[in-house]
């Protein structure tokens, strides 16, 4: 498939964070960048962003208890 070059702008931030998380994930800048936007378009970001949230409605109380639990002294609750 023939490579189109795209020019963008962005932040020195956004910059220095898509080129770390391109290195980590073992990417080129550009091949990082049509990832994002290929998830992006097929809905699969979405439907990730959307399952998570579902977990998270889910599994709220448990998060909450699990917090609760760090907070509380130990042996506040042996009586």
């Amino acid at each position: 498939m023939a490579k189109t070059q795209l020019g963008a702008r962005v932040d020195e931030d956004v910059a220095e964070l898509a080129k770390k998380r391109a290195a980590d994930l073992g990417l080129s800048i550009g091949d990082y960048l049509a990832r994002l936007v290929q998830d992006d378009a097929s809905g699969l970001r979405a439907r990730a962003v959307d399952a998570a949230a579902r977990f998270l409605t889910d599994h709220q109380a448990l998060f909450d208890e699990a917090e609760d639990a760090r907070h509380t002294p130990r042996g506040a609750r042996a009586a």
